[in-house]
């Protein structure tokens, strides 16, 4: 299938059509009759997804959402440490709140461009009507990540063309009724699939309103009592009504080599072409230990990536997995680095053989003192001030980088996929008192994630299903995936989890934490705090 470029500008819109790689075409002097014209009005579609690259694969994203969670913690570089802490840091003047503030509203504003133009414009009316309906998709999705962060937020659903200096924070109850109004009228009109890999369908806006669904079913100010009934039925229709399906090994889903698999949903597009990657997709970075100095036999290259090391996983994370029975702790880890540096190997080690073994428990003195390669068992990762050495985890890693240092990863981002829309029913069902239907589609994704043999004894029965679990069995299928803060804050158990489970963070946070700041320059443009008012707290 053919991808959609996300271009790299949403006010100069590019190139006039699809092709394998877009080719782009600097318009200047964009008037209003532009949008009109056929290749006008494509071109403002594609750019409405282009802001997507600013959240997505990116460290914003993945510090707004990983970070101060159960699963991860803060490791030995970076500057937004407060984020995972709840320090006083955290607060309205924070560069990453304001940006994903401004740029998810420029998105907006270019999805109401879309949308109010159509009916002037000159192009065919079910080509219009798909287009519109991808509009709206991701309208809705750009509300939804705001409303989930900022709690009440601003809502305007119509192209802005002139100047404006008064806003106000619409409640939560009505954005909700706006998202859920967008994405129903993009399921009506989008097709199945698409020609371009990498634009909206409607099995991609049904799993999206499954999830909208089942997290304004938790707001009770928002909620109708057939949200989590809704939520199960669209994703059972995802997971049953199209060409999706498990693969039948964990581990390959992230395999970079094919990525437009039968489990990707819906993914945002990156690309190996520098020119038009943008800052391409970063994740590679952040979840990497040092491996690279103070160790025998190695050295930092390509294929083991530039360790940034942002982002620990907490005690709660390497305990979740069952490693006798359980996949997805060696599907999600990389455990061992292996010499790469003919300058500095111990005695006895070779180019290729085993420099640095993470290992899963704690290993004897007697044992590692018959090795030559450097061993950091369990006691070491847990120890006082390590936050240098943990697992890695690799399903962000990006060997296809051009050089060593290049941070423009060109792996796609897999926004939904299927793992998650089994997730999704299960939880929908639970909370509609069907235990027994929801543990069928959590035993479908645990005999996936078993080891060969090992299928019935990964199964649980009803009995066994609470949230607690489901949280388990999310952090143990979707780790790192920037759902984290997000699912936590939705079944209403951040400030209990991450006491339990975050060091670092437990002693900071507080019940006001699930919301974040609104930007202090937002509330400054206006008119202040009387008129556009801060989040508790803040």
């Amino acid at each position: 299938m053919k991808k959609i470029l996300i271009l790299t500008c949403c006010l100069a819109f590019l190139s006039q059509s699809c092709q394998d790689v877009l080719k782009e075409e600097i318009v200047s002097g964009i008037t209003p009759a532009y949008y009109e014209t056929a290749g006008g009005f494509e071109d403002a579609v594609k750019a409405t997804y282009q802001p997507l690259r600013t959240w997505y694969g990116t460290q914003r994203g993945f510090t707004l959402t990983v970070f101060g969670t159960d699963t991860y913690t803060r490791g030995a570089d970076g500057g937004y440490k407060f984020v995972n802490d709840y320090t006083p840091n955290l607060n309205s003047g924070v560069d990453y709140f304001r940006d994903l503030w401004n740029d998810f509203y420029r998105a907006i504003n270019t999805a109401n461009t879309v949308i109010d133009r159509a009916p002037a414009a000159s192009i065919a009316e079910d080509i219009k009507a798909i287009r519109v309906a991808e509009a709206k998709f991701l309208r809705a999705h750009y509300y939804f990540i705001l409303v989930q962060t900022f709690g009440p937020v601003h809502l305007t659903l119509e192209e802005t063309t002139k100047i404006e200096t008064t806003a106000s924070r619409t409640p939560v109850k009505e954005v909700y009724d706006a998202i859920v109004k967008d994405l129903e009228d993009a399921i009506a009109a989008l097709p199945a699939t698409q020609a371009n890999y990498g634009r909206a369908t409607k099995p991609a806006a049904e799993h999206m309103l499954a999830k909208v669904l089942l997290t304004r079913a938790g707001q009770p100010t928002a909620a109708k009592p057939d949200d989590y009934q809704r939520a199960a039925d669209l994703a059972k229709k995802v997971i049953s009504d199209y060409n999706f399906k498990l693969l039948p090994n964990f581990a390959d889903v992230f395999n970079q080599a094919r990525q437009e698999h039968e489990e990707v949903v819906w993914s945002v597009q990156y690309t190996s072409d520098l020119i038009t990657n943008g800052d391409g997709n970063s994740g590679h970075l952040y979840f990497i230990m040092e491996y690279d100095a103070g160790h025998k036999g190695t050295m930092r290259d390509v294929a083991n990536g530039r360790p940034f090391k942002r982002f620990k996983p907490t005690m709660y994370t390497l305990d979740l997995f069952d490693r006798t029975k359980d996949s997805r702790y060696n599907g999600s880890f990389k455990q061992v680095f292996y010499a790469n540096n003919p300058a500095t190997l111990a005695p006895g080690m070779k180019i290729g053989d085993t420099a640095i073994w993470v290992a899963p428990t704690n290993i004897s003195a007697e044992f590692k003192a018959k090795k030559n390669y450097r061993i950091i068992d369990r006691a070491e990762v847990f120890s006082s001030g390590n936050y240098r050495y943990f697992p890695t985890l690799s399903k962000f890693l990006d060997p296809l980088r051009p050089s060593v240092q290049d941070e423009r990863g060109s792996r796609d981002y897999m926004v939904a996929r299927l793992g998650e829309t089994y997730l999704i029913a299960a939880e929908a069902l639970l909370k509609a008192g069907k235990p027994d239907e929801a543990v069928t589609y959590i035993n479908t994704l645990r005999r996936r994630a078993a080891l060969p043999g090992k299928e019935k004894e990964m199964e649980i029965t009803a009995a066994d299903l609470n949230m607690d679990f489901i949280l388990d069995e999310r952090g143990r299928e979707l780790l790192g995936e920037m759902d984290r803060w997000f699912d936590l804050v939705r079944t209403g158990t951040l400030l209990e989890r991450v006491k339990k489970y975050n060091p670092e963070a437990a002693p900071n946070i507080q019940p006001y934490h699930v919301l974040r700041p609104i930007p202090s320059d937002q509330i400054d443009r206006s008119g202040g705090l009387q008129v556009f008012a801060q989040n508790n707290g803040y």
